[in-house]
């Protein structure tokens, strides 16, 4: 089959190889890559692999923009379960409550405290009721409760103590067990990793697609960093799309380097940022923070 045909198969219901007809016995799946076509057995889709690979190769990177380059509803960190505002980016104004692995806001986190001695009731989570723990040690324990439960937070979390105290090997265990449920920080973290060969072999492609999937999941700080390596690589129009997406989750690092791209640009006749898209972006960034 052509692949100019291929396109056309994409609707059709018969397999892309031998042609059989998707009937009651027989059961198509697509493409594990794309969407372009679809297969009756494996081996169909292995015989049929070199005719289809360019094709694939080129719609599964379409299909990879198409997800890396949509705005994420919020930002990796979501929304506080108590007041269910934007969380905000800066770590130092959110608490983790470790009985039940979410980050409370600091307006509620301390509200609730003021409230708790108020009332002279004992101290507890704001979300899960669960008493504070009295010692460090308490609250590791209930951290390891919800490692053992396989919370993605806390294993990311968990990560990052393992690797605060120098074991890279095992924080790349449990950054890998979290980034496997979908944890973008554990992404985060596992990119890191490989760019700097810490607890596994240096690789920049894995880092890179350790960026992507944080990117995806909503972490403003990696998308940032893909829009640097981006420009590096001369690919200013993608650049200023990951920057348009972090600056409208409200990352300040980001907007600085739109509107620096902007003078730029505007400078040299660029053209890859409109002063209608900039305004927006900064509205956007604004109402974030």
């Amino acid at each position: 089959m052509s692949e100019e045909n291929e396109a056309a198969n994409t609707t059709s219901s018969s397999c892309a190889s031998c042609g059989v007809a998707e009937i009651d016995d027989v059961k198509l799946k697509e493409c594990g890559d794309c969407d372009l076509v679809r297969y009756c057995s494996d081996g169909c889709r292995m015989e049929h692999k070199s005719k289809h690979n360019k094709a694939c190769k080129k719609r599964a990177a379409e299909l990879r923009d198409e997800q890396l380059f949509t705005q994420p509803e919020s930002t990796h960190f979501g929304d506080c379960p108590i007041c269910c505002l934007p969380m905000p980016l800066q770590q130092s104004k959110s608490t983790l409550q470790r009985c039940c692995s979410n980050f409370i806001c600091n307006g509620c986190y301390h509200a609730n405290q003021i409230r708790e001695v108020k009332s002279s009731l004992i101290l507890s989570c704001p979300f899960c009721r669960e008493p504070t723990p009295a010692t460090i040690e308490e609250g590791n324990k209930q951290l390891m409760k919800r490692v053992e439960a396989g919370d993605p937070v806390a294993l990311c979390r968990q990560g990052i103590e393992l690797y605060n105290e120098g074991d890279y090997n095992s924080a790349v265990e449990y950054y890998a067990k979290a980034a496997e449920l979908g944890d973008a920080m554990a992404h985060f973290k596992l990119a890191a990793m490989h760019q700097l060969g810490r607890g596994v072999e240096e690789d920049e492609g894995k880092g890179m697609y350790h960026f992507e999937e944080a990117a995806i999941g909503g972490h403003p700080g990696a998308r940032h960093l893909l829009a640097g390596k981006e420009l590096q690589n001369g690919n200013i129009e993608r650049a200023v799309k990951h920057w348009i997406i972090s600056a409208t989750q409200g990352l300040d690092e980001s907007i600085k380097a739109l509107m620096k791209a902007f003078k730029l640009m505007d400078a040299f006749q660029g053209g890859f940022v409109s002063k209608e898209v900039l305004a927006a972006t900064l509205r956007a960034h604004h109402a974030a923070v």
